[in-house]
């Protein structure tokens, strides 16, 4: 991401069958792929939860991969929340899960 492009924010909420079907490694290799700042977790309701920042270009991508996932998911809903960025360090990470 070079310093002069736009950048941007969202939260996503993945429900649907989106743990134990690998949907947080294959989304940090999909969010690195597209340059993307951020991170991914588990939740303990049984929903994938992110946080990216990026190009809203790569946001978006990111955002339509989310709603098929991996070959095993079975993605039910998608809830995005868009915000100002707070500059996260370089580079996509998995939390714990939360």
């Amino acid at each position: 991401m070079r310093p002069s492009e736009p950048v941007g924010r969202m939260h996503l909420r993945v429900v649907g069958r989106v743990q134990g079907v690998f949907y947080r490694a294959s989304t940090l290799e999909r969010a690195e792929a597209l340059g993307l700042a951020g991170w991914v977790r588990n939740r303990k309701d049984g929903t994938v939860e992110l946080v990216a920042e990026g190009p809203p270009e790569a946001l978006d991508a990111l955002h339509a991969w989310c709603r098929r996932g991996p070959q095993w998911a079975e993605v039910a809903a998608v809830e995005r929340n868009d915000s100002d960025p707070v500059g996260l360090a370089p580079g996509f990470v998995v939390r714990p899960t939360s």
